[in-house]
C-alpha cells in the first residue's frame, strides 16, 4: 500500500504495537486521519495475540494519502531495540511516535511539524496530551505538559528527573541515526537529554493526542505502586535503578560520540549523567547496604540542586526499619 507521490510525505509516524490488539485499530484510523501527508509504519513488536492481525484488518483496502505499512519484528525487541530498527526504516528526517493504545488529534503531526520548522534547532518537540482511561474517556485534560523550552540547565535543576513524554515525541531522526543505539527499557528520558545534548527540546502546551492509562502501560509497570509493601517497594526501586544506569550510560556514549560539542555541552552532559547514576546510587544503597553506607551517597544527593528533596526525604528513612518502606 502506497502513495503516489513520496517526495510529498512531511514526517514517518511510527505506530509502535505490544500486545495492543483490543486498541491498535482506533491508533492507526486516528493515524490516518492526520492532515499532513506521511509515511506511516504500524509495527507489532512480535506480540503474538493477535495484534498484527488486528492491524493489517484496519488498514484493509486503505487507499488515502499516506504511505503505509504493517510489519511485525521477527522475535520481541522490546522498546529501545524496536525504536533503533524502526528509525533504519523511516524515510522522513522527521519521526513521530504513536503508541498502538493512544489517539492522536487529526492535527497532530502538522503541529508538531510546524514547531520544528519554526524552532530549527529543536531536536525533540513534544506536546501536552489528555489523559483518557480504557474506554477512551477523559480524565485529565492537557496533561503532562513541560515548559515550552527545555535544556541542559533546566533538567539538572528541575530534580524529579522528569522529560518530555515519549508517547507525545516527534525527534528528527538523527538522534536516532547519528548517535549510538538506544539501549535499555524506557525511551523518553534518552532521547530528551540527547536532544538538549545536541540542540534543545520544545513542548507544545495544548493537548495533541489521547494517553491511555490503562494498568498495563510501561510507566505504570516501571514505577509500580500497585501494592504498599516492602516487595513492592523494591521491585519498583530495582527496575527504576536500572533504568537511571541506562539513562546515565546512554548519555556518556552520546558525549562521547560527539567529540566537536561545545565544552559547556560535553560537561553538562556528563553533570546530567552523574545525577541520574546518584539517584540510582541512593536507590540501591536503602535496598541493599548498611545504614552507615547511605550516609555518603545521600550527602551527595543532598548537595545536588535536582535531588534536594528527595535525598531529605530519603534521610528520614534512617530512622524506619526496611520491612516499612512502601507502606505509604
Amino acid at each position: 500500500m502506497t502513495g503516489r507521490d513520496p517526495t510529498a510525505m512531511q514526517a514517518t509516524v511510527l505506530v509502535i504495537a505490544y500486545r495492543m490488539r483490543g486498541t491498535i485499530a482506533q491508533t492507526v484510523a486516528s493515524v490516518l486521519a492526520q492532515t499532513v501527508r506521511c509515511q506511516v509504519i504500524v509495527s507489532d513488536d512480535c506480540s503474538g495475540d493477535g495484534t498484527l492481525e488486528a492491524a493489517q484488518q484496519a488498514l484493509a483496502g486503505y487507499t488515502g494519502p499516506h504511505e503505509v505499512v504493517v510489519r511485525s519484528t521477527p522475535r520481541n525487541l522490546g522498546l529501545c531495540a524496536h525504536l533503533n530498527d524502526l528509525a533504519t526504516l523511516a524515510t522522513c528526517d522527521v519521526l513521530v511516535f504513536a503508541a498502538g493504545d493512544d489517539v492522536a488529534y487529526p492535527r497532530r503531526v502538522e503541529r508538531l511539524l510546524a514547531e520544528m520548522a519554526a524552532h530549527p534547532e529543536a531536536m525533540v518537540v513534544g506536546s501536552a496530551v489528555d489523559d483518557i482511561d480504557a474506554a477512551g474517556q477523559l480524565l485529565a485534560a492537557r496533561a503532562r505538559a513541560l515548559p515550552v523550552e527545555v535544556d541542559q540547565r533546566w533538567f539538572l535543576r528541575r530534580g524529579r528527573l522528569q522529560t518530555v513524554l515519549g508517547a507525545s515525541m516527534a525527534v528528527r531522526r538523527s538522534l536516532l541515526t547519528a548517535l549510538p543505539p538506544l539501549q535499555g527499557t524506557v525511551e523518553d528520558n534518552m532521547l530528551s537529554l540527547r536532544a538538549a545534548l545536541v540542540g534543545s527540546c520544545r513542548c507544545v502546551q495544548e493537548a495533541l493526542m489521547g494517553y491511555r492509562l490503562h494498568g498495563n502501560n510501561l510507566n505504570d509497570w516501571m514505577f509500580d505502586r500497585s501494592e504498599a509493601t516492602y516487595a513492592t517497594y523494591e521491585r519498583r526501586n530495582r527496575r527504576v535503578l536500572a533504568m537511571y544506569r541506562d539513562i546515565a550510560a546512554d548519555q556518556e556514549r552520546c558525549v562521547a560520540a560527539l567529540p566537536q560539542l561545545p565544552q559547556e555541552r560535553t560537561q553538562l552532559g556528563l553533570e546530567l549523567a552523574r545525577m541520574y547514576r546518584l539517584e540510582a546510587d541512593m536507590r540501591e544503597a536503602l535496598l541493599d547496604r548498611p545504614r552507615s553506607q547511605w550516609l555518603r551517597p545521600l550527602w551527595r544527593g543532598l548537595r545536588h540542586p535536582g535531588l534536594r528533596r528527595k535525598s531529605a526525604e530519603r534521610a528520614l528513612k534512617l530512622l524506619l526499619p526496611r520491612r516499612w518502606f512502601g507502606r505509604t
